[in-house]
């Protein structure tokens, strides 16, 4: 069993159980206990788990999101795409907000490489952009999550609605012809309106599973969006609904 797809064995099992030991886990996969142990130091780095004598204990609650470690390897050739054909809309020159969240972070590392101005909405990808010579950094103020680093509240609103900007790049929780664009984290709702109000151009990122959740709150409806770029899991009923309604919808 390969690295990386015998630590996402280990994530999945740390989802649904709260303590793990070393041995056993070992004879599950059928590794050795030191390759085990490496595996659980790794994962204890990206905030999956504690480690205890003898294994680990779980920091990933039943139903509760993935932390920004485990998410930010998670479908990570579906963002490359994503990204690239971001990246493909983009001129030099011009100016974005980009949402937080690991969709994002995957397009500040092919920004990075361009003439453009961003103002990044999580401290990740700040620090990707903060590197790169010829793109011009701006970063709003707020408050920041633990782990996701996102910025939130009414700091990061109100630096988001003095900026008029050429492109809006929103993160997606749910989205769907009837709830529009929804979010889990409610004090994201008016930083993304903020963004929204904000941009002369508006384009949604996500994965396809998106399509059809609805999370506790309402963003927009999808008519405010001029964009979205999804990939291939995107159901074709709902994608077609929304080039219906004359979003331009980007599968990758």
């Amino acid at each position: 069993m390969e690295s990386a797809e015998r630590q996402q064995t280990l994530i999945e099992r740390m989802r649904t159980t709260e303590r793990v030991t070393v041995a056993g886990l070992a004879e599950e996969t059928g590794c050795s206990e030191m390759t085990i142990r490496r595996d659980l130091d790794q994962l204890a780095e990206r905030g999956v788990l504690r480690r205890v004598r003898g294994g680990a204990v779980s920091l990933m609650l039943r139903g509760e999101v993935p932390p920004f470690g485990v998410r930010e390897h998670e479908a990570t050739e579906s963002k490359r795409r994503i990204a690239a054909e971001l990246d493909s809309l983009v001129t030099d020159g011009e100016s974005l907000i980009l949402d937080s969240g690991t969709t994002g972070l995957a397009i500040a590392r092919v920004l990075a490489r361009r003439r453009v101005t961003v103002v990044p909405l999580d401290l990740h990808a700040a620090r990707v952009l903060g590197d790169a010579p010829d793109v011009q950094l701006l970063v709003p103020g707020g408050r920041s999550t633990p782990g996701a680093l996102s910025l939130s509240g009414p700091l990061t609103e109100s630096s988001l609605r003095t900026l008029r900007v050429d492109t809006a790049v929103l993160g997606v929780c749910g989205i769907s012809v009837e709830h529009g664009l929804t979010a889990h984290d409610l004090d994201e709702i008016p930083v993304k309106q903020a963004m929204i109000a904000s941009a002369q151009r508006i384009v949604a990122v996500c994965a396809g599973a998106k399509f059809g959740r609805t999370g506790l709150g309402h963003v927009c409806p999808v008519t405010d969006l001029d964009m979205v770029i999804t990939d291939a899991d995107a159901p074709s009923e709902a994608v077609e609904r929304l080039r219906d309604l004359g979003v331009d919808v980007r599968v990758v």
